[in-house]
C-alpha cells in the first residue's frame, strides 16, 4: 500500500512534467499562430519579425525538452561504459550474488555489468514507468570490486540487492526518470544556448523555470530515496552484519576521494606527458591502495568522510547518519553460524571468491580511456615504473632551462665586459682542481659542448661548473621561481626564504639518479604520496646520494669530492641523460604527430555535431517563418479610404474650333466642383435711439 501511494506521488510529479512541456509547447505554437496571423492583418506596416525570432530562438529549447521527454519516458537503455560479466567469466561473483538475493528474499539480477566509478546501483528496465515487473540489471564499480575487502563487498552487494527486496523501484524508477528528465531538459537548454547565441537571448526563463520545478521534485522524493537507502542498509545488515555494512560504507567513501585523486594526479598527467596510459588502471589503483605510506592518508580519508555533510542533491543521507542507524542494530549473536563463512577466513593463500577475470578489466579500461588521444597502451607493471621515473625526474626539466638561462647570462655578461686584465681577471669563486689544465675552450664552453654532449643536453658536468663558478644562489633562485610549492622541498613546509638551496640539491641528486638508472645500476622505487624514492646500487644508502649532492651545492669546493664518487660509480659526468622517445617543447619527435595548443577548449565530435543541429534547426524557423510571414504579409488586402470624385481629363484638345483629329499635347482637367458652403450670419449691434438736441438749442432774439 505505501510502495503503491509512493508511486502514485512520483506519477502525479512526473505528469506535472509533461504537462509543463506540453504546455511550453501549445504556447511556442500559439506565439506562431499569433505571428502570422499579425503578418496577415490589413493595415500592418511591417511583418511581426521580433515574435518571428523569438519563435527561431525557442525552437531548439522546445524540441530538446520534448526530446528529454521522450528519452525519459520509455525503459532506459544499456549504459555504453559498462562490460557485462558472464557466468562463466565469473562464476564465484555469480554464485555470491544468487545466494544474497535468496537471502534477502527477491530474484537475483539478470545482468552483471562493471563500471568504472566507485559505486554499486541496480536497475530494473520496467515498463508502465517502473510499475510492472521488468529486467533487472546489477552495476558494479570495478574500483570497489578490486580493493574492497569479501565481507564489505558482500555488504555493498545485499545493500544493493535490499532494494529489490523492498520493492524501492516502484518509486525509484520513476522517482529516478523524473528527475533524469529534469536534468535532461535542463543539458538540452543549456546545451543549446551555449552552441547558439540567439538561443542564449531566450534561455534564461526556461532555465529558471525548470531549476525551480527540479528544485521542488527533489525536495519532495528526497525524504523517501533516502529512507529506501536506509531501509536497504538494514537488509545489508542483516545478512552481511551491521559491522562488515558500517565498514563498507566508510571503504566506499574513502575509496571515491582516492579515485579521483589517481586520476587527476597520476593517470592524467602521465597521459599527458608521455602519451601512455595503462592496460588495467584498476590494478594500478589497487597497488596504490595497498602502500604502506597510503595508509594513513586513506585513515584520515576514512574519518573525514564521516564528518561530511549530505549533498542537497544526493538521494543518499549523511553517512554519520547512516552509521548511526547502524550502530542501533542489535549484533549477531556470538554462537550464531555466519552466512558466508569464506568470507572471514584468514588464510592469504585462499582464492578470492569474487575474483574474475583480467580480460573484464582490460576490456573496461578500453571503455574508460579510449579516443584517438588515448595513448599507448603497456603493461599496469611497466607503467608504474615508468611513472616513478616520471615523478622523480620532472624537475630535470626546469633544471635544463635554468642551467641554460644561467649560462647564456654569464656568456652574455663576459662579452660585454670584454677582456679583463690585472687582478681583476680572476673567475668568481674558487677554482676548482678538475679545470686547472684545460683549455679555455672546454673550460668556458657553450652548453652541451664536449666529446659525448648534445646541443642543450644537461649533464651533471654543466651544473658543477656554474656552482664552481659561484652561481649557486642563481641557479636556486631561478630553480624555485619554476617549481610549484609542493614540488620545491621534500617538506612543504619549509619555506624558499628559509633554505632557498634545498631544491637545488634535490635537482642534482635527481640528475645523479637518473644517470645511475640508465646504467642500469639503480632503480626508481613509486612513492604514492611524495617524490619518487632512487634504490641505489648495492653498499649504498639511499639517502648517501642526497647527502653528496647537498655538501656539492652548499659548500664551495666540495665538487671535486663529488666527482671522485661519481668516478667510483662509474659515472661519466659529460654524459647527457637519454631523451625519451616522446615530443618535447621544442617540438615532436620524428615521425610523431604534432599536438595543437590552443588556450581555447578543444571542440569535440559531439558538440561539434550539436552545435551544427542547433544552429540549423533555429536557422531553418527563421527562414521559413520569415519567408512566410513576408508572403502573406505582401498578399494581404489594402483598407479602403473615402476619396473626392475627380474629373477624368479630356482626350483631345481643339484649339480654335478644330476637328480634333490632332493629338492632344497636354491633357486638360476640368476643376472640380465642391458644394457651396453656408454662409456664416454676422453679429450687427443694435443702434442706440436717435437723440433730439433741437430744444435745448437756445436760440437767437429777434
Amino acid at each position: 500500500m505505501i510502495a503503491a501511494a509512493r508511486a502514485l506521488l512520483a506519477l502525479a510529479l512526473l505528469a506535472v512534467f509533461y504537462a509543463l512541456v506540453a504546455a511550453m509547447v501549445l504556447l511556442w505554437g500559439a506565439f506562431l499562430a499569433a505571428a502570422l496571423w499579425t503578418a496577415a492583418e490589413p493595415g500592418v506596416q511591417t511583418p511581426p519579425m521580433s515574435v518571428v525570432t523569438a519563435c527561431a530562438a525557442f525552437a531548439p529549447i522546445v524540441f530538446g525538452m520534448v526530446w528529454a521527454v521522450i528519452r525519459t519516458a520509455r525503459p532506459a537503455v544499456s549504459r555504453e561504459d559498462a562490460v557485462t560479466v558472464t557466468r562463466r567469466g565469473a562464476p564465484e561473483l555469480w554464485r555470491t550474488v544468487e545466494e544474497l538475493a535468496l537471502a534477502v528474499g527477491t530474484r537475483p539480477p539478470a545482468r552483471i555489468r562493471l563500471t568504472a566509478e566507485v559505486n554499486a546501483s541496480v536497475t530494473e528496465d520496467a515498463p508502465l514507468l517502473g510499475l510492472a515487473p521488468g529486467r533487472r540489471v546489477l552495476y558494479l564499480g570495478m574500483p570497489l570490486l578490486a580493493c574492497l575487502s569479501p565481507a564489505e563487498l558482500r555488504a555493498v552487494l545485499a545493500h544493493e540487492l535490499g532494494h529489490f527486496s523492498r520493492r524501492h523501484s516502484r518509486f525509484g524508477a520513476v522517482a529516478h526518470r523524473g528527475a533524469a528528465g529534469l536534468d535532461a531538459a535542463r543539458q538540452a537548454i543549456q546545451e543549446a544556448s551555449a552552441a547558439n547565441h540567439l538561443v542564449r537571448l531566450y534561455a534564461g526563463w526556461p532555465l529558471l523555470l525548470l531549476g525551480l520545478y527540479t528544485r521542488l521534485f527533489r525536495w519532495l522524493t528526497r525524504p523517501v530515496r533516502r529512507r529506501q537507502e536506509l531501509e536497504a542498509d538494514r537488509e545489508a545488515a542483516r545478512v552481511a552484519g551491521p559491522g562488515a555494512m558500517a565498514d563498507a560504507l566508510r571503504s566506499t567513501a574513502a575509496l571515491e576521494a582516492a579515485w579521483q585523486e589517481f586520476l587527476a594526479d597520476f593517470l592524467a598527467p602521465m597521459r599527458r606527458a608521455t602519451g601512455r596510459i595503462p592496460d588495467d588502471p584498476f590494478r594500478a589503483f589497487a597497488h596504490m591502495v595497498e602502500a604502506p605510506e597510503v595508509r594513513e592518508p586513506l585513515a584520515a580519508l576514512r574519518a573525514r568522510s564521516v564528518e561530511r555533510p549530505a549533498d542537497p542533491d544526493d538521494a543518499h543521507p549523511a553517512l554519520a547518519a547512516r552509521l548511526e542507524r547502524l550502530a542501533r542494530l542489535p549484533a549477531p549473536e556470538p554462537g550464531a553460524e555466519p552466512l558466508f563463512p569464506d568470507a572471514l577466513s584468514l588464510d592469504p593463500l585462499a582464492p578470492d571468491p569474487l575474483s574474475l577475470q583480467p580480460r573484464y578489466a582490460v576490456a573496461l579500461g578500453r571503455v574508460m580511456l579510449s579516443g584517438p588521444d588515448a595513448g599507448k597502451r603497456v603493461p599496469w607493471r611497466d607503467w608504474l615504473t615508468e611513472l616513478a621515473a616520471y615523478r622523480a625526474t620532472r624537475i630535470l626539466t626546469p633544471l635544463a632551462e635554468v642551467v641554460r638561462g644561467v649560462e647564456e647570462a654569464e656568456g652574455a655578461g663576459r662579452q660585454k665586459a670584454g677582456p679583463v686584465t690585472g687582478p681583476d681577471a680572476m673567475p668568481i669563486g674558487e677554482p676548482d682542481a678538475r679545470w686547472v689544465g684545460e683549455p679555455e675552450a672546454e673550460r668556458f664552453a657553450e652548453p652541451g659542448a664536449g666529446p659525448a654532449a648534445q646541443p642543450d643536453a644537461l649533464t651533471i658536468q654543466r651544473v658543477l661548473r656554474l656552482l664552481d663558478s659561484g652561481r649557486r644562489m642563481p641557479l636556486a633562485r631561478a630553480l624555485n621561481s619554476r617549481l610549484s610549492h609542493g614540488e620545491r622541498t621534500p617538506h612543504p613546509e619549509q619555506t624558499e626564504r628559509d633554505d632557498p638551496l634545498s631544491s637545488l640539491a634535490d635537482a642534482l641528486a635527481v640528475l645523479i639518479g637518473a644517470q645511475l638508472v640508465a646504467r642500469g645500476t639503480a632503480y626508481w622505487a613509486m612513492n604514492w604520496t611524495g617524490p619518487s624514492i632512487l634504490v641505489p646500487p648495492d653498499g649504498i644508502a639511499p639517502e648517501t646520494i642526497r647527502t653528496w649532492a647537498d655538501t656539492a651545492v652548499r659548500l664551495p669546493g666540495q665538487t671535486q669530492r663529488l666527482g671522485l664518487h661519481l668516478a667510483a660509480l662509474g659515472v661519466d659526468e659529460r654524459a647527457p641523460l637519454p631523451c625519451p622517445a616522446r615530443g618535447t617543447a621544442d617540438g615532436p619527435m620524428p615521425g610523431e604527430k604534432a599536438r595543437r595548443i590552443s588556450i581555447t577548449p578543444e571542440v569535440t565530435g559531439p558538440a561539434r555535431r550539436r552545435i551544427i543541429a542547433v544552429g540549423a534547426l533555429a536557422l531553418t524557423v527563421l527562414v521559413v517563418m520569415t519567408g512566410w510571414t513576408f508572403a502573406l504579409w505582401a498578399n494581404k488586402d489594402e483598407p479602403s479610404y473615402p476619396r473626392i470624385p475627380v474629373t477624368r481629363w479630356n482626350d483631345r484638345y481643339q484649339p480654335g474650333g478644330g476637328t480634333g483629329t490632332d493629338p492632344v499635347p497636354y491633357p486638360t482637367y476640368q476643376r472640380p466642383t465642391f458644394p457651396d458652403r453656408q454662409t456664416i450670419p454676422t453679429y450687427q449691434p443694435p443702434l442706440p435711439p436717435p437723440i433730439h438736441i433741437e430744444p435745448v438749442i437756445p436760440r437767437s432774439a429777434p
